[in-house]
C-alpha cells in the first residue's frame, strides 16, 4: 500500500451527530428544557426575595434614624399604615393605661426564650395605641416573665417607631398574654378600641423610669444569600445543556473511534487494542526458518 494511500486510509471521518435524533437524545434535551425553566423560575423566586430584602432596608435608611414627628402629622399611620412610613419616629403625649397590659408570647431572643411587653397608650387627642415598651425574659415558671416593669404614671411623652400589626396564629394563650401582636385579636382582650393596623416600638419616654424593659434592636440591614442563590440557579440551568452537550460530543468521538477502527481491520490492520499475543511455534528438525525461507523468495 503506497503512503498516500496509507494517509487515506488513517485520516479520521469527521464527527457523526446524526444520532441526537433518536427518542433518548431528544427526550434528554427536552428534560434540559423543563428543568432549565424551573430554575428561572427559582432564580426570579430568590431575586424577588432580594428586592423585598432591599426596599426593607430602604425604608429602614429612610425613616428609622430621622429626627421624630409630631403624632399630630404622623398619628394617622396606626389607623392608615402606610407601607413606606414603617420605622419612621413619632413623639407622642399621653399616658399609660397600665391596668391592660399584655404581654406577647414566645419571643426569643439571642436564643433565650421571653417576652415582649404591650401596654395601651392614650393619646392627649384622644385615640388609643398599642406600645411595645420591649423585652423581657422568662421568668422561674417559664410561662410568663418574672416581673413586667412599671411604665410611668401621668402624662408621658413617648418616641415609639411605626410598626404595622403581625398576622394571627392559630394557638392559644393564657389571660394577659396574647400569641402574636395581632391587634385586632389585642382588641378582643379590651373593653375600648385601639389602632388596629400598626402599633410603635418604644424608642424613648420621658419621665425615665429606673427599670425598664430591654429595648429592641434595631432592624438588620442585610440582604441575606438571595443574590448568590439565584446566580447558582441560573447556572443549574446553563450547565444541564453544557452537559448534555458534553455527553453528545463523547458519544460522537466514540462512534467515529469504532467507524475508524472498523475500517483499519478491513484494509488490514489491527488495531492497538486487538492486538494478541502469538504463541511462539517450534521448528521441526529439517524445517526451514522464516529467516530462510525469506532469503530464499529474495534469491529466486
Amino acid at each position: 500500500m503506497s503512503i498516500e494511500q496509507q494517509t487515506e486510509t488513517t485520516k479520521k471521518p469527521k464527527l457523526n451527530f446524526r444520532f441526537l435524533l433518536s427518542g433518548a437524545w431528544i427526550g434528554g434535551f427536552i428534560f434540559c428544557i423543563i428543568f432549565s425553566i424551573a430554575t428561572v423560575f427559582l432564580g426570579e423566586w430568590q431575586m424577588d426575595r432580594r428586592m423585598e430584602k432591599l426596599d426593607e432596608i430602604n425604608k429602614i435608611v429612610d425613616n428609622y434614624d430621622i429626627d421624630p414627628v409630631p403624632y399630630a402629622e404622623a398619628g394617622h399611620l396606626f389607623e392608615n399604615f402606610e407601607e413606606q412610613h414603617k420605622w419612621t419616629p413619632v413623639i407622642v403625649q399621653g399616658e399609660y393605661l397600665e391596668e391592660d397590659t399584655l404581654v406577647a408570647r414566645n419571643r426569643p431572643r439571642a436564643g433565650v426564650p421571653g417576652f415582649e411587653v404591650l401596654v395601651p397608650f392614650l393619646t392627649e387627642s384622644g385615640d388609643r395605641i398599642l406600645v411595645d415598651r420591649g423585652w423581657l425574659p422568662i421568668g422561674e415558671d417559664a410561662t410568663a416573665p418574672g416581673t413586667v416593669p412599671a411604665p410611668p404614671e401621668g402624662q408621658a411623652r413617648i418616641i415609639v417607631r411605626v410598626v404595622p400589626g403581625e398576622g394571627t396564629i392559630n394557638r392559644d394563650a393564657p389571660a394577659g398574654q396574647v400569641a402574636s401582636i395581632n391587634l385586632p385579636t389585642v382588641n378582643e382582650q379590651l373593653d375600648y378600641d385601639i389602632a388596629e393596623e400598626a402599633y410603635g416600638l418604644m424608642a424613648g419616654e420621658s419621665p425615665q423610669m429606673d427599670v425598664v424593659p430591654q429595648q429592641m434592636p434595631e432592624p438588620q440591614r442585610d440582604e441575606g444569600p438571595h443574590l448568590s442563590y439565584s446566580m447558582q440557579w441560573f447556572t443549574f440551568g446553563l450547565m444541564s445543556f453544557v452537559v448534555w452537550g458534553w455527553l453528545a460530543y463523547q458519544k460522537a468521538v466514540r462512534n467515529r473511534e469504532d467507524e475508524l477502527y472498523g475500517e483499519r481491520e478491513e484494509d488490514g490492520y489491527i488495531s492497538a487494542h486487538r492486538i494478541e499475543r502469538v504463541k511462539p511455534v517450534k521448528r521441526r528438525r529439517g524445517q526451514m526458518t522464516d529467516e530462510e525461507i525469506e532469503d530464499a523468495m529474495l534469491n529466486s
